[in-house]
């Protein structure tokens, strides 16, 4: 399996509506390594790295976030950091 590296950022209501562990919680359940956390401006940013479809999967569910969330733009670029194994929430 080739795994693929990408940095997202999401924009909109994300901060305060339980977007981190959610988005944690998806990754872990896909299999996904990474890291999530709070920008100072309202944002989130976060790496991923994972097989193909499990980030189809996972960049799906961050364009729509959790229920409380509403994302009104997600960047999703490749990148070359690989982060350890699991998915941690940074504060």
């Amino acid at each position: 399996m080739t795994r693929q590296c990408y940095r997202f950022i999401v924009s909109g209501h994300v901060q305060g509506v339980f977007f981190r562990q959610s988005s944690a919680g998806q990754a872990r359940q896909l299999g996904i390594d990474g890291w999530v956390r709070n920008l100072a401006d309202g944002r989130v940013e976060g790496v991923a790295c994972g097989s193909a479809d499990a980030l189809r999967h996972y960049r799906a569910w961050l364009a729509q976030g959790p229920e409380a969330a509403r994302v009104d733009d997600l960047r999703w670029s490749v990148c070359d950091e690989v982060p350890a194994q699991g998915f941690t929430v940074r504060r």
